[in-house]
């Protein structure tokens, strides 16, 4: 087949995708710099929703800005540096999406991280602290920041995505899971919600979680070529899960999780 065979193909792809659930939404997406967000944005994109992403980290967010556009062949990307850790500052950019874009369909919150010790009792309590602000407060302050323009959207969605260690920790990771616990608890609350607000109507907004072992990425398999990654989720699969929760029924999705791998 010619290039430009190929090249049509590609195009025709990005616009059958652009019909579909996501065709005109608008997607806020936190913690975007990372390979999950790059390949979240890039699938969003492709899907035809306007992505507004979000890192502390400029010069990344910029490079993953950059690579979405290219990749979904022009879409509308943007990027914005913002401290989740602060709620005021948050809240002004969930406002100022809500102004510019007239509404908000959609919050991907991507924020990560991890910290672990050889055994339980070499806990530090340092890391509980430093994955508290991670994994829980930014996990607050974006919801508590996008729920009610979530919920005056049509076809609004929060996802989490979290570990199966919240489930089934392990001794050495006892801060990560009791974190990843916590934003579960909070965002299942985040549903309860949407669930009361609909006031027994049929359900327009969820909140939902989207559960992995571990991610992986090209980079990832690069560095570790005979690692077998077992029960990893690829970090492209994981941004179809997310761009698939909008093509499911909010009632279907709100207050539950997704498992990607194998529950423990």
């Amino acid at each position: 087949m010619s290039d430009h065979g190929t090249e049509n193909m590609a195009q025709e792809a990005k616009i059958m995708a652009g019909n579909g659930a996501l065709s005109g939404a608008v997607i806020a997406v936190a913690g975007a710099g990372g390979p999950a967000g790059r390949a979240t944005l890039v699938r969003l994109a492709e899907a035809g929703a306007t992505v507004v992403a979000a890192d502390n980290d400029p010069e990344r967010l910029a490079e993953a800005v950059d690579a979405a556009r290219y990749a979904s062949g022009g879409a509308t990307v943007t990027g914005e540096p913002v401290d989740l850790l602060d709620l005021d500052s948050t809240r002004d950019w969930a406002e100022h999406i809500e102004k510019e874009f007239g509404r908000v369909d959609g919050v991907v919150h991507l924020v990560g991280g991890w910290r672990g010790s050889e055994t339980f009792i070499k806990t530090s309590l340092d890391d509980w602290d430093f994955l508290e602000l991670l994994l829980i407060r930014t996990v607050q302050h974006t919801s508590l920041a996008f729920s009610e323009a979530l919920q005056r959207s049509e076809r609004g969605r929060y996802v989490l995505i979290s570990a199966a260690g919240a489930t089934k920790p392990s001794a050495g990771n006892a801060a990560y899971a009791a974190a990843k616990a916590a934003a579960e608890a909070w965002t299942l609350a985040m549903a309860d919600f949407f669930r009361k607000a609909g006031g027994g109507e049929e359900l327009t907004s969820a909140a939902t979680i989207l559960v992995v072992k571990a991610l992986v990425h090209d980079a990832m398999r690069a560095e570790r070529p005979n690692a077998k990654f077992a029960g990893f989720t690829d970090v492209k699969d994981l941004a179809r899960a997310i761009a698939g929760v909008w093509e499911k029924p909010a009632a279907e999705v709100n207050g539950n999780r997704l498992w990607l791998t194998e529950k423990p």
